[in-house]
């Protein structure tokens, strides 16, 4: 069930979708008094965006974050303190072998050669620095639609919601205090330095993935057991929300809801208001997917969310 403050309901104003948010920062609407102070704050930050070439994002596994992403410049992309392992999205071409572009692990797959060298309804070109575990990508078309990555760790996969906008390079760091933390109290054999960059995902990630595309697809695998609810839940006074299935297999559960916008105004979704704290009764949330991030009046959105099962 999401996460929301316990007093009243609150209306919830549209942003500007130059803004980059953070999973823990105060880049949002409720951290200002008024609705002219956010549109004032929100103004400075795009004028001051051009001259912008690091974006710093506090995340955490699961959780996503949103930045700029430069439509005619290639963005360089690393994870503060560890090697980027894996690349989960709609890639149009990449230099990375089958792991980047493809749902699945690479462990046994066939070789580069034999996959498709071009997607053409993707979304991204990729390129990766193995060496640094880095990845470089850039944007194809001229959708305006943002383009959404899962980017894994060996430790965590951090869901990244990227904002096009006419921006020369730049580089996006994510940084999770949580792993920090982490790696502070474990001997160095252990840093990131170990890694091997750019290989296939943990199971963990892996078993993410596939519960995810089932549960946005409706082709649900055999052992997942599927519970149809339909169930109304309080949320926000602007919108209807009702849980529609609840999925339950392979040591995870996952939640699919239904959200409509009931207000006269244009509704801005994000991941972290559906994520909430850890609690024995639901289970530790691991990732969170909204389908539509932008709702006209009247207009709906699936919003996905995984819990680690058996608590």
């Amino acid at each position: 069930m999401p996460r929301r403050d316990s007093g009243p309901l609150r209306r919830r104003h549209a942003a500007p979708a130059a803004v980059v948010f953070t999973a823990r920062g105060c880049l949002t609407p409720r951290c200002f008094r008024s609705v002219a102070a956010w549109a004032a704050l929100t103004g400075l930050l795009a004028a001051a965006a051009p001259a912008t070439a690091l974006q710093v994002l506090d995340a955490r596994d699961g959780v996503a974050v949103e930045a700029v992403l430069s439509i005619k410049e290639p963005t360089r992309i690393r994870i503060d303190g560890a090697a980027i392992t894996d690349v989960f999205g709609n890639i149009h071409s990449s230099n990375c072998g089958p792991a980047a572009p493809s749902s699945s692990s690479s462990n046994g797959g066939p070789p580069a050669a034999a996959l498709p060298p071009v997607n053409p309804a993707g979304e991204i070109v990729l390129e990766c620095d193995r060496d640094k575990g880095e990845i470089y990508i850039r944007p194809v078309g001229d959708s305006p639609k943002p383009v959404n990555l899962f980017i894994s760790s060996a430790h965590a996969t951090y869901t990244l919601v990227l904002r096009k906008a006419d921006t020369p390079a730049d580089t996006i760091v994510i940084r999770d205090p949580g792993q920090r933390a982490l790696q502070a109290t474990q001997s160095p054999t252990g840093a990131a330095g170990s890694q091997t960059p750019l290989v296939a995902a943990p199971n963990h990630i892996r078993g993410l993935k596939t519960l995810l595309l089932a549960m946005a697809s409706d082709r649900v695998p055999p052992d997942i057991r599927v519970d149809e609810l339909n169930q109304p839940i309080q949320l926000w006074a602007e919108a209807r929300f009702s849980l529609m299935r609840r999925y339950e297999g392979r040591g995870l559960v996952g939640e699919k809801y239904l959200l409509q916008n009931v207000s006269q105004a244009l509704m801005v979704l994000a991941e972290q208001e559906f994520d909430r704290p850890d609690s024995p009764s639901g289970g530790q949330v691991l990732a969170v997917a909204v389908e539509h991030h932008n709702l006209r009046p009247g207009e709906t959105s699936n919003v996905f969310v995984i819990r680690r099962g058996g608590q």
